[in-house]
């Protein structure tokens, strides 16, 4: 790695000309300067598109001081890894320290001295550039690491469900109907792609359920049904006690999605806005994708007359607000249907 670099910018903050000559003159030929002569201006300039790598600033300034400048640089999350060295003529012992509690990386003292400022100038560029490096290879595994968690978890979702549907085509499509919905409901961009991911696990306590039970090609007898009802409880059972918002949020979804707005749904019989958003979202996509879809014991479905129950279910079964949302974005969940079809055979 190279001890300089033209494309490095450093800007030097200071309101006496005579201190701006000699910082120039030292580091004009190696680097990129800007000058800005009072505390303002030095805030707008590294607020600006491209911030300097390296700030040299001056303390005693009039209106903002060199610390203040230092207390908003650092306050600000696009400006507080820019490197800042004090430079000033206070020479007390309590002044340093307390520069570099404010967050400063080094402390000069003036007379400028040249060639210990280019020391400390290329002293510190450097370790920028490691600690940049070292940021961008945790970024970089961490985003390993959870794609690789969101792998493990799309893998389990789609294992439960190959019990009663074979090709998992189900998952697929209940997370994609949940996020339209989701961001049709004004739900954050975060909220939105937890959704994605957790509503493949609404039905994932279907692992405890007997297959003579899942896989019965008849309508279930009113104690199997009472069986089948818990897989709600066996799959928030099995997704509580997670330390991640995406598994907090997959618990509330796997046992609300059966719960109905007027209260007759199950395993609690919550009812209108006690039922969490994320679980009436996909307790109506859920809900469209089973009467649209074949089963072993029913024809799938047209689009129109799955529509027209979802409309006379409206402040029954599902919220009345996210019925809505679903009629104005059919076209996209018809869309996400034909392309997450199943396959023929």
């Amino acid at each position: 790695m190279s001890t300089t670099d033209p494309k490095q910018k450093i800007m030097i903050v200071d309101d006496t000309p005579v201190n701006i000559r000699v910082l120039v003159e030292a580091l004009k030929n190696e680097y990129k300067l800007s000058i800005a002569t009072n505390g303002k201006v030095a805030l707008s300039y590294a607020l600006a598109e491209n911030p300097p790598d390296l700030i040299l600033l001056d303390i005693m300034m009039p209106e903002l001081d060199g610390y203040e400048v230092c207390k908003q640089l650092k306050a600000n999350e696009h400006t507080r890894n820019i490197p800042i060295i004090f430079i000033t003529a206070m020479s007390e012992e309590q002044n340093e320290t307390y520069g570099l509690e404010m967050g400063a990386v080094d402390y000069i003292v003036k007379p400028i001295n040249p060639r210990i400022v280019q020391a400390r100038v290329r002293t510190h560029l450097e370790l920028k550039k490691y600690q940049d490096h070292l940021a961008e290879l945790v970024k970089e595994k961490t985003a390993e690491l959870i794609d690789a968690k969101l792998d493990i978890i799309n893998r389990l979702a789609r294992a439960a469900e190959y019990r009663d549907n074979e090709t998992g085509m189900h998952v697929l499509r209940m997370s994609h109907y949940c996020s339209i919905i989701g961001k049709a409901a004004n739900l954050n961009e975060k909220d939105c792609e937890n959704l994605f991911h957790a509503a493949s696990m609404h039905d994932i306590g279907k692992i405890g359920i007997p297959d003579r039970i899942l896989l019965k090609p008849a309508r279930l007898t009113t104690e199997e049904f009472t069986q089948m009802k818990t897989h709600t409880i066996i799959g928030g059972e099995l997704l509580d006690g997670g330390n991640s918002d995406l598994l907090h949020m997959a618990q509330k979804i796997a046992l609300t999605h059966h719960e109905k707005w007027n209260g007759t749904g199950y395993p609690k019989g919550l009812s209108g806005k006690d039922i969490p958003i994320e679980g009436q979202i996909a307790a109506i996509c859920d809900v469209f994708d089973a009467l649209t879809s074949e089963r072993p014991y029913k024809k799938e479905w047209t689009i129109e007359k799955a529509l027209d129950e979802i409309l006379l279910q409206k402040g029954e079964h599902f919220d009345p607000y996210i019925v809505d949302l679903f009629v104005e974005h059919l076209d996209d969940i018809i869309a996400t249907k034909k392309r997450f079809s199943e396959p023929q055979e």
